[in-house]
């Protein structure tokens, strides 16, 4: 099942005395702010839409002025909620690209059939994305994205079909 909701990042602080903002955010591309119009924010449980008036950037976090949050106070109350934005908000990857969240769960086969487990976690080594596989005993095996290692992901048979290169076990 696809999830319907992206988390971009988390509201870790407030910023100036206006009510803004500041967020630790969960993409790459933190300009991506900048493009939307409004957000979502979950806070305890529920999500609200908010549209965004102002970014800045400070060092890695984005300083966000939301309207309606106009005050030191106001802003506080917010501190820890979350910032997503719907699936339907983000547009088209190009090919061969998935959201990490998709990912998350499918499982892996080698090359000759055999289970590996399933996606638990990915993470950004440098160099490529790494996927972690854990399988039911809890062992892990780290794969790196490359086109060597990853053959094939079916997002429709929900299985990724690796390639187990000479030392990666």
């Amino acid at each position: 099942m696809k999830q319907e909701y992206f988390e971009l990042g988390q509201i870790v602080n407030h910023f100036g005395i206006k009510g803004m903002l500041k967020v630790n955010p969960f993409t790459d591309d933190i300009s991506k702010f900048e493009r939307l119009g409004s957000i979502l924010v979950e806070k305890k449980g529920k999500l609200t839409n908010m549209q965004i008036e102002e970014v800045k950037y400070s060092k890695n976090q984005v300083l966000l002025k939301l309207k309606g949050i106009d005050t030191i106070e106001e802003a506080e109350t917010y501190r820890g909620s979350y910032i997503k934005i719907a699936r339907s908000q983000i547009g088209k990857l190009p090919k061969d690209t998935y959201f990490i969240a998709d990912l998350i769960g499918l499982a892996v086969y080698t090359d000759e059939g055999i289970l590996l487990g399933n996606v638990n976690d990915i993470y950004n080594s440098g160099a490529s994305d790494i996927y972690v596989v854990k399988d039911e005993q809890g062992k892990q095996v780290l794969l790196p994205a490359i086109k060597e290692v990853i053959k094939q992901i079916d997002m429709e048979q929900e299985k990724i079909i690796v390639h187990i290169i000479k030392g990666l076990i």
